[in-house]
């Protein structure tokens, strides 16, 4: 019975179950999504989700959702550019462990000036976002997109290559 609901009729319901849903304790809104599943005949992660919506502009669209805030900005991208440079291009896991040593020497040489937030957010950040903050840096730095080098037929046609097939020059019985 529950899977002859109409479309209208499940929004109706989940419209009226949304306020109250946001407002309760978790284990309420439990409750609520067990009443909300027995009903419509969904199942809970996407009675979860519809119950999650945002209020709508107009009928059937959906709000614009709010992007999040970048936490690292120019100066971090920056400071994090001199660092990789000073510690001879290492990957961002090596660099994570090297920043606590070589951040405090360049700011003494004078290479970086970072105020205090900065200087948390250089010390704090991970080894991935240093990856995904640098991908631009790297590529410059190498010249450009690298690109899969090909095979020269030149040097396929002097180089002897065996194959499965040519593994039998001396036979196994002699």
């Amino acid at each position: 019975m529950a899977g002859k609901i109409s479309m209208g009729a499940r929004r109706e319901v989940v419209s009226a179950v949304m306020e109250r849903y946001r407002s309760a304790k978790r284990a309420e809104k439990g409750r609520i999504l067990d009443e909300l599943c027995a009903t419509s005949g969904w199942h809970r992660k996407h009675a979860v989700r519809a119950l999650r919506r945002r209020e709508t502009d107009g009928p059937g669209e959906v709000a614009t959702i709010r992007t999040r805030r970048r936490r690292y900005g120019a100066t971090i991208k920056d400071a994090l550019a001199a660092l990789w440079e000073a510690s001879d291009r290492v990957c961002g896991k090596r660099l994570k462990i090297m920043i606590p040593t070589v951040l405090p020497a360049l700011e003494q040489h004078g290479r970086l000036q970072l105020g205090p937030s900065d200087r948390d957010r250089v010390l704090a950040v991970s080894a991935a976002t240093i990856d995904r903050l640098l991908v631009d840096v790297k590529i410059a730095a190498s010249g450009g997109r690298r690109r899969r080098a090909g095979f020269y037929s030149a040097v396929r046609r002097e180089v002897p290559i065996r194959t499965f097939n040519d593994w039998h020059d001396p036979p196994p019985d002699s």
